[in-house]
């Protein structure tokens, strides 16, 4: 697309500061990243009158969902863990012929029609990295990009606004161990995994218990010569099938019938207990939690792979030693490939931290995880990690940042006092029970809880168009 008109194709005005110049890009409104977020931002802002531009440092849309782009996490076995239909925007449903469980390439063909549908492609700078974004008089923005190409250009435009949806897993989160550096074997995060011919004939540790852990581990009891699976603390592994219903899709809706949380821990866990068994009855860890107090492990393959004697389970790693790797307990393994299924850190790095009120432990402190207290034109999309699928959440909190924008140009006052209420409760965890105290869970949500909240929040934005 030009780089040079505004929304009504007149040329951008140029201001003159420090021999640099900033282009004025009026009551547009820019949103960083074109991966799922992304698009339903750029989506609900045209619906409700903005101008959007939006910068994409890759070729194509996606984000995390199109394994060709150098930060994607995903890898060719990956189906999504979440069942259709709470895996679909509201407005926007997949074809019903497709399976429970998409592969992720169908998901990024869903995501490509998405866009080609409310034709956003065209309001995309692709190759074009964010690389500062930095806060001006009246609530503006200055954005500065640069192209990925060979050029290595930069410009800076002034925003009425910003919507930050670059993801949160992409930045790999590396475990740091006592005599790691010695270590003789290979050793890769599982963003750096991406098919099975990685594991063929290997001797594999994975560690981590979380969705992706399960899952390497066990592609790794089909293809490698042994597997080990390293986790520091018990989990409960509830199949992607219970009562032959999609198991997120039983859990939605007893969720609707309002049972309160603990009935519902009662009841899936001896569900789970009845249908799967226990987690010791496989030699791992016995859980020190409740169910819904961690991120949901939905896996059916790995029981069963160590049940088959495929996949060892094993406890933490104490230290890595030249050819091995010590246990708690003393014990002793010896992989020639260690994979960390360790997470990924959140990182906005075009941004100062400070805008986003981070609490002693890094977190940023956001109202409805995406405005911060002292910025009301300034939002954050999709940092979120549900009990469900992310894209009906995020639509409806894209829709929100939209009617919030919207009513600080037709009602300045109301806007006003929803901002302080905004700053009073910034960092409210939207789920009804306890949850594991670690950066997993950072951004954790029921998303009945969530959708609740973010109703009430539209009810209160109403405004006459």
């Amino acid at each position: 697309m030009s780089t040079s008109t505004d929304r009504d194709t007149r040329p951008s005005a140029a201001l003159e500061r420090d021999e640099s110049s900033v282009y004025d890009r009026g009551e547009t409104v820019c949103v960083i990243g074109a991966g799922a977020s992304g698009l339903a931002a750029m989506k609900n802002l045209r619906e409700h009158g903005f101008a959007v531009d939006c910068f994409e440092r890759e070729t194509g849309i996606g984000g995390a969902w199109n394994w060709r782009h150098e930060r994607s996490p995903v890898y060719a076995s990956a189906h999504l863990i979440s069942s259709r239909p709470s895996a679909e925007f509201p407005d926007f449903p997949m074809p019903d012929s497709w399976p429970d469980f998409p592969h992720h390439s169908q998901f990024l063909s869903y995501l490509e029609r998405y866009a080609e549908h409310f034709d956003l492609r065209s309001q995309i700078w692709f190759g074009m990295e964010v690389v500062r974004v930095t806060p001006v008089d009246g609530d503006r923005w200055e954005v500065t990009s640069r192209s990925t190409g060979s050029s290595g250009t930069e410009r800076t435009q002034r925003y009425a606004a910003v919507v930050v949806a670059n993801g949160h897993n992409w930045a790999p989160n590396m475990p740091e161990y006592e005599g790691l550096a010695e270590y003789r074997g290979e050793v890769i995060h599982a963003s750096a995994y991406k098919d099975a011919t990685q594991l063929r004939g290997r001797r594999v540790l994975v560690v981590g218990a979380g969705n992706t852990g399960c899952d390497i581990a066990a592609e790794a009891a089909q293809h490698a010569a042994k597997c080990w699976h390293s986790s520091r603390r018990g989990y409960w592994y509830a199949p992607k099938y219970l009562l032959g219903r999609p198991f997120d899709q039983l859990h939605a809706a007893i969720q609707r019938l309002r049972v309160p949380l603990r009935v519902r821990q009662w009841l899936l866990e001896r569900a789970v207990r009845l249908t799967v068994g226990h987690p010791r009855r496989f030699g791992l860890p016995t859980p020190d939690h409740r169910i819904f107090e961690s991120h949901p492990i939905i896996n059916s393959q790995l029981l069963y792979a160590i049940g088959h004697g495929r996949v060892t389970p094993v406890r933490d790693i104490v230290r890595f030693r030249r050819n091995s790797v010590e246990l708690v307990g003393g014990e002793e393994i010896e992989p020639d490939l260690v994979i960390f299924a360790t997470g990924y850190r959140p990182r906005f790095e075009f941004l100062d931290p400070e805008l986003l009120d981070p609490d002693p432990s890094g977190r940023p402190t956001l109202f409805l995880h995406a405005f911060p207290r002292r910025y009301p034109t300034l939002a954050v999309a999709g940092l979120l990690q549900p009990d469900s699928g992310l894209l009906p959440l995020v639509h409806w909190q894209t829709v929100t940042i939209a009617r919030w924008l919207r009513l600080r140009r037709a009602a300045p006052e109301r806007a006003h006092a929803l901002q302080a209420r905004a700053a009073a409760e910034a960092g409210r965890r939207y789920h009804p029970g306890k949850l594991i105290d670690s950066a997993r869970h950072w951004f954790e949500v029921s998303h009945v809880d969530y959708l609740r909240a973010l109703q009430r929040v539209l009810d209160e934005l109403e405004v006459t168009a």
